[in-house]
């Protein structure tokens, strides 16, 4: 958070079209381009949409103890009563693993004690996944009018739409500052208010996954956002197999043979990014999902 908020005390950077305000959060390169002539108006919708994403990573970010993820997690075992903001996030998450069939499930996030996906050959035995089974599981979760109770040893983690539901609350924050077309992007997740000043549509480039800063392909949006999920750098190589960083929290072990990345259009961050992690869990059957579903868009293998 130091290093982020050292961030908010520098000044946007004007470009031929506008301004692009550029600053760091969630572990990940964020920033604001909108389409002004005006500086003063940049950067005060640089720092409000910075303001935006700070406050959602101190509120839920699950390395921080002061959290409210954090106070939930050391409550295990205790009821904890939320916050209407925590409460419509945990909604989400609770419809989430229903329409999932439970491959998206917030209590997952142990499995990062025993999985470390570094590039190396670190593949965890029997006996360690087995004992972080039974803390997997939101239906053992209490969940009831706005109050949580976690079982003992269980956590819940919003990694997996926190950054793009902050995206959502940024472009909500710069709507009530300005009219001005404007990008939001955080760490490849993003959205647009709307199209271009000249009436264009913003174009997006897709990284290619196996030649870092490279483009497979470009995007074009006029409105809503584009989220990628993706295992190109998050991996373990073990006697020739290659285990992807997507974890099926029904088996506690990597899905099988998942594209390298799925990359989605839809009209907010957090459902676009529900949609391409819930195509990274359907492993090999990703594109049949996506086309049974039909949603617009991207899959690299």
């Amino acid at each position: 958070m130091t290093e982020a908020a050292c961030e908010l005390e520098q000044l946007p950077e004007q470009l031929d079209d506008g301004f692009v305000y550029r600053f760091a959060a969630m572990h990940s390169p964020c920033e604001l381009r909108i389409e002004t002539d005006d500086p003063r108006l940049a950067e005060e919708a640089g720092r409000a949409v910075a303001a935006e994403a700070l406050r959602i990573e101190k509120t839920y970010s699950r390395y921080r103890p002061d959290s409210v993820i954090g106070r939930i997690n050391a409550a295990a075992g205790t009821p904890v009563r939320v916050d209407n903001e925590t409460r419509s996030l945990i909604d989400f998450a609770d419809q989430a693993w229903r329409l999932s069939g439970g491959r998206f499930d917030i209590t997952s996030g142990v499995l990062r004690r025993i999985w470390r996906f570094d590039g190396s050959d670190k593949v965890p035995s029997r006996t360690d996944i087995a004992a972080c089974r039974p803390l997997i599981g939101w239906g053992k979760v209490r969940w009831q009018s706005g109050e949580i109770m976690l079982g003992e040893g269980q956590e819940i983690d919003f990694g997996g739409f926190g950054k793009e539901y902050a995206v959502d609350c940024a472009v909500n924050r710069l709507r009530g500052l300005t009219d001005r077309a404007c990008l939001v992007n955080f760490g490849g997740d993003l959205r647009v208010t709307g199209p271009r000043r000249d009436g264009q549509r913003w174009r997006v480039g897709i990284e290619d996954t196996d030649r870092p800063g490279e483009m497979a392909g470009r995007l074009e949006l006029n409105d809503g956002a584009l989220t990628t999920s993706g295992d190109a750098r998050r991996f373990l190589l073990r006697d020739g197999v290659r285990y992807s960083h997507i974890l099926d929290p029904r088996t506690a072990r990597p899905v099988t043979d998942p594209p390298r990345s799925v990359t989605v259009a839809a009209p907010t961050c957090i459902e676009a990014g529900f949609i391409s992690t819930l195509a990274m869990l359907h492993g090999r059957r990703a594109e049949r999902f996506l086309k049974q579903e039909g949603i617009a868009s991207w899959c690299v293998r």
